[in-house]
């Protein structure tokens, strides 16, 4: 069996280490996400910024049958037979 004093040594090693450890991962962390905003920057346009495509008549079709599909689901769903 180990002594006392050899545990709160090891122990203390440890919390030391993971301390160590968390502090590094952090630091790497902000680092990376400053490095990300700067290369947003230089791009020169926010992601996502980009217009929606105009609607036309194939995304009217589809957001119907969508919609369809939903309202089958809900009957369904409260017990109402087609």
């Amino acid at each position: 069996m180990l002594s006392v004093e050899t545990l709160l040594i090891l122990g203390g090693t440890a919390v030391t280490c993971v301390v160590i450890f968390a502090t590094l991962a952090a630091w790497v962390w902000v680092h990376w996400l400053k490095l990300r905003a700067r290369e947003i920057e230089l791009s020169g346009h926010a992601p996502y910024s980009q217009p929606a495509p105009a609607p036309t008549s194939l995304n009217r079709i589809d957001l119907a049958d969508l919609k369809e599909r939903v309202r089958k689901l809900e009957a369904i769903a409260s017990g109402v037979d087609f």
